[in-house]
């Protein structure tokens, strides 16, 4: 119980503790490590999963069906028109491989839904928010700093390998996404749009849509 307790705290294993499940990232190919170790985590340090946001859906038919629209249109929305605002490059060049490429489209499935869904939600939003909540509180302005500092972190996540565009699409998903468990406090949702989301963004470059999504708008 007393090693629980500091895994909880924010003393050197609460705090080592933080910096591992960060650190770790999506390190392992095609594994959410990160959300792995939280949900370890939250089994060593007895912290209710429900404290992460894993509350069952009043309905999974709706949750679901509500996270695929949302994720998709909110992709389209932000490839149609918020990103060309920023100016940034209609092609992911990070993931230009994609195009007309079938062999790779069962790891990037996985990913989109694995590792990006269930993985980056569980941390970015499940336990960082618990964690930061301890920190900070549970009020209207606690809550509005850790989605500004989670989507940051977001952000930051993924600056290495989509540089300056990627940081941009992040911080924006990373907000709108945390805005909507700092008001439900459920991740499922977030969870199912964010994979939709990806998996959009997905089809839009194996079928090399790119260009004529994000000139839609602005020719």
């Amino acid at each position: 119980m007393d090693f629980a307790r500091q895994l909880r705290g924010f003393g050197p294993v609460g705090i080592l503790a933080i910096l591992v499940i960060l650190l770790i990232g999506n390190s392992v190919p095609l594994v959410p490590a990160s959300a792995l170790l939280v949900l370890a985590w939250a089994r060593v340090s007895h912290t209710p999963l429900r404290e992460i946001g894993f509350v069952r859906p009043k309905s999974w038919i709706l949750t679901v069906a509500a996270g695929i629209v949302f994720g998709i249109a909110f992709k389209l929305l932000m490839k149609a028109l918020v990103m060309p605002l920023f100016g940034a490059d209609p092609v992911n060049h990070a993931y230009h491989y994609l195009v007309g490429n079938p062999a790779a489209l069962p790891a990037a499935i996985w990913t989109m839904i694995v590792v990006g869904g269930f993985g980056e939600e569980t941390v970015y939003r499940g336990f960082l928010f618990e964690r930061l909540g301890k920190l900070l509180g549970s009020g209207v302005w606690a809550k509005t700093l850790i989605v500004v500092l989670t989507a940051t972190l977001f952000g930051l996540g993924h600056f290495v390998d989509q540089r300056l565009a990627g940081l941009e699409q992040a911080l924006i998903t990373g907000t709108i996404f945390g805005t909507i468990f700092a008001v439900t406090g459920r991740i499922f949702l977030p969870m199912i749009a964010h994979a939709a989301f990806d998996l959009a963004a997905l089809a839009i470059i194996y079928w090399d849509l790119e260009t004529t999504v994000a000139h839609f708008i602005f020719k």
